[in-house]
């Protein structure tokens, strides 16, 4: 009986196999030609009969983009941003779950609606306003014009999916804590925080990626000083409108994805609890 269940239900189950294989490489393809892309001699990128794969593998698309003088810096102003608005977006985030899921107060309700309605506003409608906002407050061509707007809109997302973890923990378990004599910043750092860390991860990594791959803050608010630009702004020296660098800009786009493939390895066990759900009573 068991057999005749198990071959019955192959079937459904090779076909959902077969099916997330072909969604996975339809998803990786891209990801693979741009590698291929940046090994890819500058004959074969202009060819009007393009093939995946290469016979001739170079790195001279990869010497382009390292021998550009300013490319450390933006590599390194890239990391300062990313890692300050993850730093910063999580510690107000895991604060503000929180006091809206512990505490009563006033207009708590209002304060999680706006926190839904500050998700639906799109970043390009917000970008001019901001600009000026930046401008008032002398910030323009400086890296806090990138992390502090990016930590604004990292926070709605964060705040909604900590609730959830921080709501998760038993309150019995808080009480317990304190009948031990535990104070509540006690209770905050050595016993929730630590319960509600796989949220934190999952939010990070959301974080981190938003902050790295920006494009449009770095554009708008980073107007002469070259210095204070990111990688995504890397790109633009090697894309010109009459003679663009197909090679520097897929080696440039290969090394920005490193990172961002490395941190994602780095949490990938507390990821995936974290997007499981919130702890269980």
């Amino acid at each position: 009986m068991n057999l005749l269940r198990r071959f019955t239900r192959r079937p459904g189950r090779t076909a959902a196999e077969a099916t997330a294989l072909v969604v996975a490489a339809v998803v990786a393809f891209p990801l693979y030609w741009m590698v291929l892309s940046a090994f890819k001699p500058a004959g074969e990128i202009r060819s009007g009969e393009p093939r995946p794969w290469t016979s001739a593998p170079t790195l001279d698309s990869f010497r382009r983009v390292f021998g550009q003088q300013d490319f450390g810096r933006y590599f390194l102003n890239s990391v300062v941003v990313a890692v300050a608005v993850v730093i910063a977006s999580a510690f107000i985030a895991f604060l503000a779950a929180t006091a809206v899921t512990r505490f009563r107060f006033r207009l708590r309700t209002t304060l999680l609606i706006m926190f839904l309605v500050a998700q639906m506003v799109p970043v390009e409608a917000l970008t001019i306003p901001l600009f000026f906002v930046m401008r008032d407050l002398g910030q323009l061509n400086t890296l806090w014009s990138l992390i502090l707007p990016h930590i604004a809109f990292s926070l709605p997302f964060a705040i909604w999916m900590l609730r959830g973890f921080v709501k998760g923990v038993p309150e019995a378990l808080e009480e317990a804590a304190y009948m031990d004599g535990a104070s509540r910043t006690r209770f905050l750092w050595q016993i929730l925080f630590p319960l509600v860390l796989p949220g934190l991860v999952a939010t990070s990594v959301f974080s981190f990626i938003s902050a790295w791959n920006d494009f449009l803050f770095a554009k708008s608010f980073i107007i002469s000083d070259i210095s204070q630009s990111t990688l995504p702004m890397a790109l633009l020296v090697f894309y010109k409108p009459d003679d663009p660098d197909w090679g520097g800009v897929m080696a440039a786009s290969t090394v920005m994805t490193i990172p961002v493939l490395v941190f994602f390895v780095l949490v990938q066990r507390r990821l995936v609890s974290g997007l499981g759900g919130a702890v269980k009573d």
